[in-house]
Protein backbone atom coordinates (compact mmCIF):
# COMPACT_ATOMS: atom_id res chain seq x y z
CA UNK A 1 0.00 0.00 0.00
CA UNK A 2 1.10 3.24 -0.70
CA UNK A 3 1.35 6.12 1.87
CA UNK A 4 -1.81 7.62 0.78
CA UNK A 5 -4.14 4.62 0.94
CA UNK A 6 -3.44 3.22 3.98
CA UNK A 7 -6.81 3.70 6.46
CA UNK A 8 -6.81 6.13 8.60
CA UNK A 9 -7.55 5.53 12.52
CA UNK A 10 -10.33 6.97 14.20
CA UNK A 11 -9.72 10.42 15.67
CA UNK A 12 -12.04 12.21 18.09
CA UNK A 13 -14.33 13.42 15.28
CA UNK A 14 -15.73 10.07 15.23
CA UNK A 15 -15.80 8.81 18.85
CA UNK A 16 -18.43 10.15 21.29
CA UNK A 17 -16.73 11.69 24.35
CA UNK A 18 -16.96 9.88 27.37
CA UNK A 19 -15.90 10.20 30.97
CA UNK A 20 -13.04 8.52 30.71
CA UNK A 21 -12.06 10.24 27.56
CA UNK A 22 -12.99 13.99 28.84
CA UNK A 23 -10.74 12.92 32.00
CA UNK A 24 -7.79 12.05 30.64
CA UNK A 25 -7.71 15.05 28.70
CA UNK A 26 -8.47 16.80 31.68
CA UNK A 27 -5.62 15.65 33.78
CA UNK A 28 -2.77 16.59 30.69
CA UNK A 29 -5.02 19.99 30.73
CA UNK A 30 -4.67 20.65 34.41
CA UNK A 31 -1.00 19.82 34.10
CA UNK A 32 -0.02 22.53 32.43
CA UNK A 33 -2.12 24.71 33.82
CA UNK A 34 -0.63 24.39 37.09
CA UNK A 35 2.54 24.65 35.58
CA UNK A 36 1.61 27.64 33.78
CA UNK A 37 0.24 28.91 37.44
CA UNK A 38 3.32 28.62 38.93
CA UNK A 39 4.14 31.66 37.58
CA UNK A 40 1.24 33.17 39.81
CA UNK A 41 3.03 31.93 42.72
CA UNK A 42 6.68 33.16 42.08
CA UNK A 43 5.19 36.46 41.17
CA UNK A 44 3.99 36.33 44.70
CA UNK A 45 7.05 35.15 46.77
CA UNK A 46 8.79 38.00 44.84
CA UNK A 47 7.15 40.45 45.54
CA UNK A 48 7.08 39.27 48.74
CA UNK A 49 11.10 39.32 49.50
CA UNK A 50 10.93 42.75 47.35
CA UNK A 51 9.78 44.61 50.16
CA UNK A 52 6.02 46.33 51.80
CA UNK A 53 5.37 48.14 49.03
CA UNK A 54 5.65 45.67 46.10
CA UNK A 55 3.94 43.32 48.29
CA UNK A 56 0.78 45.78 48.58
CA UNK A 57 0.73 46.17 45.15
CA UNK A 58 0.90 42.04 44.00
CA UNK A 59 -1.97 41.98 46.51
CA UNK A 60 -3.61 44.59 44.61
CA UNK A 61 -3.22 42.65 41.41
CA UNK A 62 -4.01 39.02 42.91
CA UNK A 63 -7.34 40.71 44.61
CA UNK A 64 -9.24 41.81 41.41
CA UNK A 65 -11.70 39.48 40.65
CA UNK A 66 -10.24 38.33 37.21
CA UNK A 67 -7.56 37.10 38.69
CA UNK A 68 -9.83 35.93 41.42
CA UNK A 69 -11.51 33.37 39.14
CA UNK A 70 -7.97 32.13 37.83
CA UNK A 71 -7.15 31.10 41.20
CA UNK A 72 -9.79 29.37 41.60
CA UNK A 73 -9.89 27.45 38.91
CA UNK A 74 -6.13 27.13 39.57
CA UNK A 75 -7.13 25.48 43.10
CA UNK A 76 -9.84 23.54 41.13
CA UNK A 77 -6.77 22.18 38.63
CA UNK A 78 -4.72 21.54 41.70
CA UNK A 79 -7.50 19.23 43.50
CA UNK A 80 -8.44 17.78 40.12
CA UNK A 81 -4.74 16.49 39.25
CA UNK A 82 -3.90 15.51 42.69
CA UNK A 83 -7.38 13.16 42.55
CA UNK A 84 -6.85 12.17 39.61
CA UNK A 85 -3.20 11.11 39.72
CA UNK A 86 -3.91 8.85 43.05
CA UNK A 87 -6.91 6.83 40.79
CA UNK A 88 -3.83 6.51 38.49
CA UNK A 89 -1.83 5.31 41.17
CA UNK A 90 -4.29 2.71 42.21
CA UNK A 91 -4.87 1.79 38.66
CA UNK A 92 -0.99 1.28 38.63
CA UNK A 93 -1.68 -1.54 41.37
CA UNK A 94 -3.62 -3.14 39.01
CA UNK A 95 -6.94 -2.12 40.68
CA UNK A 96 -9.96 -0.62 39.49
CA UNK A 97 -10.33 -1.51 35.50
CA UNK A 98 -13.56 -2.72 35.74
CA UNK A 99 -15.79 -0.07 33.27
CA UNK A 100 -17.96 0.63 36.45
CA UNK A 101 -14.98 0.89 38.37
CA UNK A 102 -13.33 3.26 35.79
CA UNK A 103 -16.57 5.22 35.34
CA UNK A 104 -17.73 4.84 39.50
CA UNK A 105 -13.49 6.10 40.08
CA UNK A 106 -14.07 9.42 37.44
CA UNK A 107 -17.49 10.59 39.23
CA UNK A 108 -15.42 10.70 42.80
CA UNK A 109 -12.55 12.39 41.71
CA UNK A 110 -14.70 14.83 40.03
CA UNK A 111 -16.71 15.54 43.14
CA UNK A 112 -14.00 15.34 45.49
CA UNK A 113 -12.10 18.04 43.43
CA UNK A 114 -14.88 20.30 43.78
CA UNK A 115 -15.49 19.28 47.37
CA UNK A 116 -12.00 20.04 48.57
CA UNK A 117 -11.72 23.26 46.16
CA UNK A 118 -14.79 24.74 48.25
CA UNK A 119 -13.52 23.40 51.81
CA UNK A 120 -9.94 25.18 50.86
CA UNK A 121 -11.92 28.57 49.44
CA UNK A 122 -14.59 28.48 52.17
CA UNK A 123 -10.99 28.26 54.75
CA UNK A 124 -9.43 30.99 52.91
CA UNK A 125 -12.36 33.37 53.03
CA UNK A 126 -13.21 32.56 56.59
CA UNK A 127 -9.18 33.02 57.60
CA UNK A 128 -7.46 29.90 57.82
CA UNK A 129 -10.10 28.27 60.26
CA UNK A 130 -7.61 30.01 63.03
Amino acid sequence: MTAGKRPLSPHLQIYRPQITSVLSISHRFTGAALAAGLLLLVYWLAALAAGESAYAAALGVLGAWPVKIVLFLGVFAFFYHLCNGIRHLWWDSGRGFEIAQVYRSGWIVLVAAAALTLIAWGLLLSGGGA
